[in-house]
């Protein structure tokens, strides 16, 4: 998760993107080159880019000929620019502060980015099928009264299906489950569901 301006910065470049691509196994700058289509002179240069901001890391020499090449990986599978990085200035800072819940939901959001490119490059580089599921839907409340019991009965019926389901042992999964006011223009939208991959 990259929550630092510079190394945003820094991957605004974007053959610098597949030079990370190019070092998910250790890589020299002129297997960088030959990978990206550039000169080894110039992949050199992005890779010293991102290791100054941490982003790739030397990890070995290998000898060719006379040359001695210097390796690089990549120092994470995937990246994930955090929410954050957008949510300058002191009164967003402070209506966090306040707002325990809206918190949570902030950091709730920048978790399930970050999952789901991981769980994106496992389907995309290690080949697996990722069993998943997602459900959104809108919902009008009469009053504060209905939503309050509604979001009583909603914690209640996962506490129950997650007590009847739920194991120490068996694959670990993470539920997220979130209720929030519709942000979108339109108003309420229809019901998508998505069903989990066979």
């Amino acid at each position: 998760m990259i929550d630092d301006p510079e190394a945003v910065q820094v991957l605004a470049n974007t053959t610098r993107i597949s030079v990370l691509d190019a070092v998910r196994e250790p890589a020299s700058a002129a297997a960088v080159a030959r990978t990206i289509g550039q000169t080894r002179q110039n992949a050199n240069y992005h890779l010293k880019e991102l290791e100054r901001v941490g982003l790739v890391e030397r990890v070995g020499e290998r000898r060719t000929g006379s040359f001695v090449e210097t390796l690089y990986r990549s120092r994470s599978r995937a990246l994930v620019v955090s929410p954050r990085m957008t949510l300058g200035g002191p009164q967003r800072a402070d209506a966090l502060a306040s707002q325990v819940s809206l918190e949570q939901l902030v950091k709730l959001g920048e978790g399930l980015v970050h999952d789901a490119v991981v769980l994106l490059d496992r389907a995309a580089f290690d080949d697996e099928t990722v069993p998943s599921a997602s459900v959104e839907a809108d919902v009008r409340f009469a009053s504060e009264t209905d939503r309050e019991a509604f979001l009583n009965e909603y914690l209640t019926a996962v506490a129950g299906l997650t007590k009847k389901y739920g194991s120490r042992r068996g694959d670990p999964y993470r539920i997220v489950l979130a209720a929030y006011p519709a942000t979108n223009k339109e108003g309420v939208r229809h019901a998508r569901r998505n069903k989990p991959d066979e």
